[in-house]
């Protein structure tokens, strides 16, 4: 099928559109035009048009790929979800994934490191921080690696503790309150069982043997 007019797409700067011999219209990119020698006169088979089509979309969600990724980190699993959403098959899933890998836009390696470094700055244990893995699609082949380079939760979780405390006596009830809220950070019960027993050892009581003269 023979390429009769190439011509800039107004108010874009690296969009060519393509008029075929058939009346049909390609719009394709500054990259598709070289990488396909393309130009007028030239006769493409159908086979030719159609992976070139396929370049056209490959080329379409990987920019809106970018441009997700520019606002947030995000796991391969979840970008595969969005191309999946925006109507991309198989085929051109994997093209987009590896090509954003091979830029460097994907690693879950890495991404697995930044969820674990981030949610452990917060405040939150190493079952929450898993939850979080979860959710994001990171495999679970990276878990533990990522996992093992969390940082020492101790002085975190004591000043969680006595952000939760106020100063408070240690008391069973206000324990029991405090072990409940830590679990619910996703701290594990034998953290949490060391943070309350440090939060017993340095509360200061009141002299309560005192009388009433002070003596």
């Amino acid at each position: 099928m023979e390429i009769r007019e190439l011509k800039s797409v107004p108010r874009s700067r690296d969009r060519i559109e393509i008029t075929l011999e058939d009346g049909s219209r390609l719009r394709v990119g500054v990259n598709e035009v070289a990488d396909w020698s393309l130009y007028v006169g030239r006769d493409l088979t159908d086979g030719e048009v159609a992976r070139l089509k396929g370049d056209v979309r490959v080329r379409e969600f990987l920019s809106k790929a970018m441009n997700v990724l520019s606002r947030r980190r995000q796991s391969r699993q979840e970008i595969a979800k969005r191309l999946d959403g925006w109507g991309a098959n198989g085929e051109e899933i994997e093209a987009v994934c590896s090509r954003l890998e091979g830029y460097g836009l994907l690693d879950d390696a890495d991404y697995a490191a930044e969820i674990v470094r981030y949610y452990g700055a917060k405040g939150y244990g190493i079952r929450r921080l898993r939850d979080e893995l979860y959710r994001r699609g990171v495999p679970r082949d990276l878990w533990d690696d990522a996992l093992e380079k969390r940082e020492d939760p101790t002085e975190k979780l004591d000043a969680l503790v006595q952000k939760k405390m106020r100063g408070a006596p240690p008391e069973r009830d206000s324990l029991r309150k405090l072990s409940d809220f830590l679990s619910r950070r996703g701290y594990s019960w034998g953290e949490v069982r060391e943070a309350v027993r440090r939060y017993e050892e340095t509360y200061e009581y009141g002299d309560e043997d005192e009388d009433e003269d002070g003596e």
